[in-house]
């Protein structure tokens, strides 16, 4: 008999604030956290804004020494990681570590400190590149910490599947826990890529927006999109067997039902025109949380903000959903987190999960012209109450990668 799972905590580090009721209080009221780029010079690209993390203190969640020992994407995803276990109530010593695991994924790792070392091979000589500089640039690094730092020595992994990384980690971690071999599973993704060089790559492919108005800079679904805002941070959620979980009188927040997995088998970038990969990975995960479509009561979209993505993905919905969709709210919280690329999935599960429990539905933000080619409820500017049992959330990545969970109100 499969076991159940359900999410017992969450942390998230992002722009919109250290912590998950900071990023859900903020998201519910519609607050964008994009800005202006400070931390590096941007000005001689095209993209001037990012969702940038102002305030976050590593040193509240890191001890100090280890800090120049660890890329950026790795101090987020163990604050995102403290914060989690903390708010999950969760007390490791009461517990069987080998059967707890850790499943964080990064979809480029610690580029930071990639960049910043081959300035110091060109500048200063191999003789000077830091000792640290591969295991801080391993994308896998987040995972090793913080089965490190909280000594679990279950199952874990790394998914590396760009922008369905941690929505990866996450069904990952589902499935791994219904058939039994692990009772606990901290899932989900972590990421640094506010960089030159990453920007720089990501300008060259055109792929972000080149409007430098931080109010309408990521406008999902709205007929003059131009790109994605990229963001950076981590999310994270204790994933957790049912009775596990009563038994330690865990808090539940809501259960993980369904999780659809497949590849587009088309381009490393582009989208399929008929986006069947996407339609198979919604239509896999419904049959594996066994209900029908019109069961769905809320879709957190990948909703990226560039032209192709949000066309494709409202295709792909009206294709699973059929004149249901045309009913079902779909909204993309990215225009007001920007796009956290590998982590963007565990965010926006911590979202979804957030909309379930509260009987909040969050908006797109930046919604003031329709694009007749995505001609959905796409809840524009502001959120509503509405009660629902479940909501689907997706994730699509370079490489045709596809992940899509279904989570029920517990």
């Amino acid at each position: 008999m499969k076991k159940r799972v359900v999410i017992t905590g969450m942390g998230a580090v992002t722009s919109l604030g250290i912590g998950a009721d900071p990023l859900w209080e903020s998201v519910r009221a519609g607050k964008s956290g994009i800005s202006k780029i400070e931390r590096i010079d941007v000005s001689d690209m095209s993209t001037q804004v990012a969702a940038e993390i102002k305030d976050f203190d590593a040193s509240l969640f890191v001890e100090k020494k280890e800090l120049k020992r660890m890329d950026r994407f790795a101090q987020y995803a163990l604050a995102a990681t403290k914060l989690a276990v903390d708010n999950a109530q969760l007390d490791l010593a009461t517990i069987n570590r080998e059967r707890v695991g850790v499943i964080i994924g990064s979809g480029i790792g610690g580029i930071e400190t990639l960049e910043k070392q081959q300035c110091i091979l060109q500048e200063k000589g191999p003789n000077r590149v830091s000792p640290f500089f591969v295991p801080m640039m391993l994308p896998n690094m987040a995972t090793g910490l913080v089965a490190i730092q909280y000594k679990v020595r279950g199952f874990s992994e790394c998914p590396v599947t760009a922008c369905a990384t941690s929505t990866n980690a996450i069904g990952d971690a589902y499935k791994i826990i219904q058939r039994d071999a692990a009772d606990l599973i901290i899932a989900g993704g972590a990421e640094a890529p506010i960089t030159r060089l990453a920007l720089a790559g990501f300008c060259a492919m055109k792929a972000m927006t080149t409007n430098s108005d931080i109010h309408s800079a990521s406008r999902p679904f709205d007929l003059n999109r131009d790109g994605f805002v990229i963001g950076e941070g981590a999310g994270v959620l204790i994933l957790e067997e049912l009775n596990h979980a009563l038994q330690r009188g865990a808090q539940i927040v809501a259960e993980v039902v369904g999780y659809g997995c497949t590849n587009d088998a088309y381009h490393v970038t582009g989208i399929p025109e008929g986006a069947e990969g996407a339609i198979l990975c919604m239509q896999t995960a419904l049959q594996d949380a066994g209900i029908k479509p019109s069961g769905i009561g809320y879709v957190n979209a990948h909703g990226t903000s560039t032209p192709l993505n949000d066309k494709s993905e409202t295709k792909a919905i009206k294709n699973v959903f059929g004149k249901y969709a045309y009913q079902l709210p779909v909204s993309s919280t990215k225009s007001m987190t920007g796009h956290l690329l590998g982590a963007a999935g565990a965010v926006e599960a911590i979202i979804t999960a957030c909309a379930l429990k509260s009987g909040f539905l969050p908006p797109t933000i930046n919604y003031n012209t329709a694009d007749p080619e995505c001609d959905l409820e796409y809840i524009p500017n502001e959120g509503r109450t509405a009660e629902i049992s479940y909501a689907m959330t997706n994730s699509f990545g370079f490489g045709g990668q596809n992940a899509t969970l279904i989570l029920k109100a517990f």
